[in-house]
């Protein structure tokens, strides 16, 4: 069965081929690594190309998100090589920063689909000599970028889109004059918390630095900010986030560093979701004991679901239960795909809520999630920011995957419950996890189950 949509990401040779979901025919009984963290990774470029010296990345993610922004921050200048490393999943990166002594430059940043290259580069642009073209994947044209535009106008960048106006999503230019002055900015930053990391990675190479203040509604997903404000101080810049919606960045050097990349646990979601849908056991060693990740909250989430979690000697152990059971989820960010991917295989209604911002994703993933789980005879609606999945018997059929990476991982985990589930554009997963389907066939591949059941058909 194939099925050619315009969902797909048009740069794909692959988007009309569908991928046959595995379904398991016995309960996973596997051990798995993932690749490194695509948020810490694509954080500490940027601040790698601020440094007061030459950094190392170790077992840093290379995927096409760090790939993006590995290109852009050559454009501006910086200087990254590959070297060996003792990694699984690729080598190590040095990384040289962007001098301030180059001249004036004019150049292309191609974002692709990344909202980290989109939305953390522009304001690095900002701080050099010289024009910079921001432009990128069609979907990516979709995503909302005008908070960070007006931050940097706000600021006193120039930024202007192709008829020279004001512009509120991709393509435009910034106008770099070398150095951008900071002090007390206030932005609404509902929509992505990427809009107040974008500004704290790069507040401390501002003159007077940033008093950055968010005002609105709530902003989703602080942990991503927490995360960005970890990185920060670790790297030796002053942070002041006392105050609720305030960030103070104290102007200064950044100081260069040798890190080791924490393997992704949000893309490790996905796996250990298979041993929900197939009533097996999956173990992710070096699971971190402190982390910044929100994929940590895979502790909490899966016990809900009727999963035994332990973490024992830095390996995190998932054992289904005998049901998937539904539960009520708040702010889930990154993780609700596959979440939902889960509760469309529970025997009971979950409600997810706290995420409306996911329509800003790669693709509106809550309209996405419904339309693909109803697609499969579920039972999905939306909500003003969520989901409500109800039990329903499922059945084969296509899952688009919108060119989004976590819709395509959500089908996967569908069609391990589900036979004859085939999920258009699996290269999609290229964006943060490189060979998603020979690491998925592998995690199938290994012991022959310890679990109560085989994939139950739903």
């Amino acid at each position: 069965m194939t099925e050619s949509t315009t969902d797909a990401s048009p740069d794909r040779t692959s988007a009309d081929v569908n991928w046959s979901a595995p379904f398991a025919e016995r309960p996973v009984n596997a051990t798995v690594r993932v690749p490194g963290s695509k948020s810490l990774t694509n954080r500490y470029l940027v601040l790698a190309a601020l440094a007061d010296g030459p950094s190392r990345l170790r077992a840093p993610l290379h995927s096409r998100d760090s790939a993006l922004m590995i290109g852009a921050l050559r454009q501006l200048g910086a200087d990254v090589r590959e070297v060996p490393g003792d990694g699984a999943f690729g080598p190590d990166l040095e990384i040289t920063p962007i001098s301030s002594a180059s001249g004036a430059l004019d150049t292309a940043i191609d974002c692709g689909l990344a909202g980290t290259v989109m939305r953390f580069v522009p304001p690095l642009a900002a701080l050099r000599n010289g024009v910079s073209v921001f432009d990128g994947d069609p979907h990516a044209r979709e995503r909302p970028m005008g908070t960070i535009i007006e931050a940097l106008t706000a600021l006193g960048v120039a930024v202007r889109g192709d008829d020279g106006g004001t512009p509120s999503s991709l393509p435009f230019r910034v106008e770099g004059t070398g150095e951008v002055r900071g002090g007390h900015l206030v932005i609404d930053a509902s929509a992505s918390s990427q809009f107040v990391s974008a500004l704290l990675l790069v507040g401390a190479r501002f003159t007077e630095g940033l008093h950055l203040e968010h005002a609105g509604e709530s902003v989703p997903s602080l942990d991503h900010i927490n995360m960005t404000v970890a990185v920060l101080r670790g790297v030796g810049v002053e942070v002041d986030d006392s105050l609720p919606n305030n960030w103070i960045v104290s102007p200064g050097p950044v100081r260069a560093f040798d890190e080791r990349i924490e393997q992704d646990l949000s893309n490790a979601g996905p796996f250990l979701a298979a041993a929900l849908a197939s009533r097996g056991t999956v173990r992710i060693p070096d699971w971190p004991e402190h982390t910044t990740q929100v994929g940590d909250m895979w502790r909490s989430i899966l016990p809900e679901m009727g999963a035994t979690v332990t973490l024992e000697d830095g390996t995190l152990t998932v054992t289904g239960g005998s049901e998937i059971r539904g539960a009520d989820f708040a702010e889930t960010s990154e993780l609700a795909p596959t979440v939902a991917a889960l509760c469309a295989l529970a025997s009971g209604t979950s409600r997810l809520s706290g995420i409306a911002h996911l329509r800003g994703h790669e693709t509106d993933r809550l309209a996405a999630l419904v339309t693909e789980i109803n697609r499969l005879g579920g039972d999905a609606e939306e909500t003003g920011d969520g989901l409500i999945i109800r039990p329903a018997k499922l059945h084969g059929g296509v899952v688009r995957s919108y060119a989004d990476h976590r819709m395509a991982t959500a089908g996967a985990i569908l069609g391990l419950a589900v036979k004859g589930v085939e999920v258009q554009d699996i290269g999609t997963t290229a964006k943060t996890m490189p060979d998603f389907p020979r690491l998925w066939a592998d995690m199938l591949a290994q012991g022959n189950g310890t679990g109560t059941n085989g994939g139950a058909q739903h």
